[in-house]
Order: C-alpha cells, then structure tokens, then sequence
C-alpha cells in the first residue's frame, strides 16, 4: 500500500488549486443580437493572458424576427476572435472576403492581425423561428510580433473537431486548440494555448494537467461539477485557478458540459482601445489613423 499512498501524496501536491468560482457579472447588450457577460476584463480583473476578453451569452429564448438582429460593421487589430456555438446560429461576413455560418457545436476562429472589418448576426432562418441562443466569444491577444500579420479565418465545423473519448462512459474532450492526450485540436494558434470543450455523464471524471505558469479558468456552460474534490462550480460560473501547481480533476455531478481554457502568457505591455488590442498608445493611434484611411478594407452594412 505504501507507494499508492505515496503516488497520491505527489498528486495531491501538484494539484492546481481554485483561486475562486465566479458568479457571472450582470448581462449587457452588443448590438442588438449578443447579450452577454463579460467574465474579463471588465467583469473582474483576473490574469487569464493570452485570453483578454471573455463574452458569455447565457442561454436565453430570442423571438421570432424577420430582421436578424446582430452587430453591424466594425474593425478589429491586434488580436483574434473565437466564437463557440452551444444554441442557436451566428453568421459571419468580413473584409477579407470570408464569411460562413456556426451551429451548435461549430467554431469560427479569426484573426484579426493588421486590420479587418467584420459584422456577425444571427443567421437567417434561425432568426425567423427564434429559439434559445447561447455563445462563447473570447479575444485571444497576439504577440507584438504577429499583431501586423495577414488576417485569416478557420472555420471549425462540429464534425472535424478532434475528440478524445474518456473510459468507463465518464463522456468526452473536444480538443479545439491545443492538445489533451494524444489528440490535437483542430485549430492553429500563435501561442501555446489550450481550448477544449468537455462533455461530462453525470459521475464522470476527468483528469487534466496543464504547466503551472499557464493561466487557467473553465465556464460551466451546463450542469454541475466538483472540482479537486471539493470546490464546486454550478451553471454559467467560471472557476479561476491559481498560478501553482498542474493537476486537475474533475467530476460531474450531473450531465455537464464545460468550456475549459489554458495558456501560456504574453508578457508584453497591452494597450487597448476599443476594437483594437496593441502594445503601446501609438500603435492604438496607428489604428485609429488606419480605420480612417480605409486600410482595413471595405464591408457592406
């Protein structure tokens, strides 16, 4: 018996400990199309570098409307949008002549870099029936050296998301960016990032490990777990862990889906304005003078 317990002795010494569970901040408004939460920065000034913005649509029932509601043209620099779909439907056009629809379970990743407009709204025919609606979108910075590249897009569907299917039935990893075992996530990113989307059976578990430097926070999109054997995190709060230690581990409490983000940090200075995430005031100034001048391409309303 003795090495079991001295195994569980390192485990537990190594576990990554929960800084605090959040409650969501109080809702407000994007466009007319987006009511979220904004978990960071604003909701609650955590290090979650290089993730800088976490927008949580809450599930919610939007009526039936003719017009599909939305935001309308705007630019971005410096950084990259991702959009994760739970409910409902978000179609995307931008300058850069990419455009395309997410389902429940697609992922629209774009990088924004040197300057791009984009507009996102609800898709067509979902808006006219309307139903529930719930999203994630995230601003994942850039390093300086990559914040003037050429703007891309990746359309992720569901079906081409790698998947690590977890023993005894305890449910599965979608492996969006990154990596979890021996599966590697569908997207490219600059930086050493980790986005998955775990999929609990009530009773499952789950064990993650990520470097103990890495900044690291999960949204419980649906259900309910415990988490390290005793913090428990419900329905749309997000679990901020500390900067010690690597393991951790998971049980659901009942079916439970969880959005679980891990990166390495950019230290580098961040100034922000607006749509644009830069490293110094004048660059900020640069973007403004750029938008002006049309540099950022041209999209139709």
């Amino acid at each position: 018996m003795r090495p079991v317990i001295k195994e569980r002795r390192q485990m537990e010494a190594n576990i990554k400990p929960v800084s605090a569970v959040l409650n969501a901040p109080a809702p407000h408004m994007v466009g007319d199309g987006f009511r979220v939460h904004n978990f960071f920065p604003n909701g609650y000034k955590i290090k979650m570098s290089p993730f800088f913005m976490l927008d949580y649509n809450a599930k919610i029932a939007f009526s039936a409307r003719n017009e599909p509601r939305g935001v309308s043209v705007h630019p971005h620099r410096g950084f990259e949008t991702v959009t994760i779909a739970y409910h409902g439907a978000v179609a995307h056009h931008d300058s850069a002549g990419n455009s395309g629809v997410i389902y429940p379970g697609d992922v629209q990743w774009m990088t924004a870099a040197s300057g791009i407009l984009h507009k996102e709204y609800h898709e067509a025919e979902y808006s006219k029936t309307g139903g529930d609606f719930q999203m994630v979108q995230l601003w994942v910075n850039l390093p300086a050296k990559d914040k003037m590249s050429p703007p891309k897009y990746q359309a992720i569907k569901h079906d081409e998301i790698a998947t690590h299917v977890l023993p005894e039935n305890a449910g599965l990893i979608e492996v969006i960016a990154g990596s979890y075992q021996d599966v590697k996530g569908s997207a490219s990113t600059f930086t050493p990032i980790n986005v998955y989307n775990a999929k609990l059976n009530q009773g499952g578990k789950v064990s993650l490990s990520f470097p103990a430097d890495y900044n690291t926070g999960f949204v419980i999109i649906e259900g309910k777990i415990r988490v390290n054997g005793s913090e428990i995190a419900d329905t749309d709060q997000f679990i901020y862990f500390k900067n010690e230690g690597t393991e951790i581990e998971i049980e659901a409490m009942e079916n439970t889906v969880i959005l679980i983000l891990s990166g390495e940090p950019i230290n580098e200075p961040i100034a922000q304005y607006g749509p644009f995430l830069m490293n110094t005031p004048e660059e900020i100034q640069q973007a403004i003078n750029d938008y002006n001048q049309g540099k950022f391409g041209y999209l139709e309303e």
